[in-house]
């Protein structure tokens, strides 16, 4: 039986990314527990709206965890404290009545806030269109049965390839570091003989492109997994790095 709480939401304002930011203080009156975090921002834009005060800026789009734009860093967690989940998966019974519910955008130099907490995160596709695709000739598709893969490596691969590109792991990173991102779409294809073909060129430019966007490094502290909403592992990281190794050995 759903139950109505009431708490304090102190949410970030900032007009753009050199702008200086604040957080706005709101109390939250009777919502309803199976609300979900973004149906209540929903509700917190209108009750502005009808003041005559500028809505509160957050991305979203499909709300059901596949896009991964509900880019929201909520009581010091991205994505809130759910594990394995996005913002919009987030529903309120996960707090309490008097709470303080403390909302911020990703914070990464890479990553600059567009307005409020909605950033850019164009950074990501710059790094995919440096090397993560798999380059093939269009006409007569192959048969799906003309390379036998193993389930294992199949599996494991699509595991690889659940990461929405969220940017969780950046915000969860000391560093900011986009390692975990950046394995996650090696190591997709560098488990399969398709992207064996163009793997030593892959790892090499994704890292350069990563670096070059100015993403920090990797110190093993695994808080990306901790909090990555669909569980990539560290040992996507570890495959990057051989791959990365072995191509500049072949240099």
């Amino acid at each position: 039986m759903a139950r109505n709480i009431s708490f304090t939401l102190k949410f970030w304002r900032q007009n753009g990314p050199k702008a200086e930011g604040h957080f706005d203080t709101r109390e939250m009156k009777d919502i309803p527990d199976d609300t979900s975090f973004l149906e209540m921002l929903d509700i917190l834009n209108e009750e502005l709206i009808e003041e005559g005060k500028e809505p509160f800026v957050f991305d979203h789009d499909c709300r059901e965890g596949i896009c991964g734009m509900c880019s929201l860093y909520i009581n010091g967690h991205p994505h809130g404290p759910a594990t394995g989940a996005t913002t919009c998966q987030l529903y309120m019974r996960r707090f309490n009545d008097g709470d303080v519910i403390t909302v911020e955008p990703w914070r990464s130099a890479a990553f600059p806030v567009i307005k409020d907490c909605m950033v850019d995160r164009s950074a990501f596709d710059k790094i995919i269109q440096a090397g993560g695709y798999t380059t093939v000739r269009t006409g007569q598709p192959q048969d799906a049965n003309a390379i036998l893969i193993p389930k294992e490596d199949a599996d494991e691969a699509m595991d690889a390839a659940t990461c929405i590109g969220c940017g969780c792991c950046v915000a969860a990173c000391k560093n900011g570091s986009a390692m975990l991102f950046v394995s996650s779409k090696v190591s997709q294809f560098a488990l399969l003989p398709q992207g064996r073909v163009e793997g030593a060129k892959r790892a090499k430019a994704m890292v350069a492109k990563m670096d070059e966007l100015g993403f920090g490094n990797c110190t093993n502290t695994r808080a990306c997994e901790a909090e990555c909403p669909k569980n990539e592992s560290i040992a996507n990281i570890a495959r990057l790095n051989r791959e990365f190794i072995k191509a500049k050995l072949a240099d």
